[in-house]
């Protein structure tokens, strides 16, 4: 009897196929998990969505064009804390560097974890704004009754006075909301070196 050598073996080609498939799916997977850190790292370098950008230094000139930056602390219904600035908004010049401190409070007689996302406003100003130290994205953990002190070192780079389409901007509101965390602890960035107080 004849054997046809030309025929394909169907079954191994399904295998590969499959395998194929498969290998594809879980690249897709990964690539989804990858995009929201590759997303915010993203918006905190360029400033893209109003998110200020990250500084590693203090500028190296002040320039006299002055901004009133005001700070707005909102917390989720879901997470029982007081969130507060330690004034409502601050005067200074572009270039010129300010810490703020916000204090949160934990008003349930439980132990309780927040993490707080922030955006900038007008959205335009956030590739100008830029923070040296925050507490964004870094979990917070409270006892109950417990109290923190959380500071945030900032500036606005000098360059926003090139930009011709923000010259009528005068003010800049920096945003913060605290959300419950939902995923293991992580540890608060030490760089922070927060102070704790038993209670306000």
């Amino acid at each position: 009897m004849a054997i046809d050598h030309g025929t394909p073996d169907i079954p191994r080609r399904h295998r590969i196929v499959a395998i194929a498939c498969g290998a594809f799916v879980m690249s897709m997977v990964g690539a989804a998990y990858a995009a929201v850190p590759l997303y915010d790292l993203f918006c905190r370098m360029t400033g893209f969505a109003g998110r200020p950008v990250v500084a590693t230094s203090a500028p190296s000139r002040v320039i006299d064009r002055s901004f009133e930056v005001r700070f707005d602390a909102n917390v989720n219904p879901e997470l029982p804390w007081r969130f507060v600035p330690e004034e409502p908004s601050v005067r200074l010049r572009a270039g010129e560097v300010r810490t703020v401190q916000y204090r949160i409070v934990n008003d349930s007689a439980r132990r309780t974890r927040g993490v707080a996302s922030f955006n900038v406003t007008p959205e335009a100003t956030a590739p100008y704004f830029a923070k040296v130290q925050c507490f964004c994205f870094a979990e917070q953990s409270l006892g109950p009754k417990e109290t923190l002190e959380l500071p945030v070192v900032f500036f606005v780079d000098p360059a926003i006075a090139t930009d011709k389409g923000l010259e009528s901007i005068t003010t800049i509101t920096l945003s913060y909301t605290f959300f419950p965390a939902k995923d293991p602890a992580t540890p608060v960035a030490e760089a922070l070196s927060p102070a704790r107080a038993p209670n306000l």
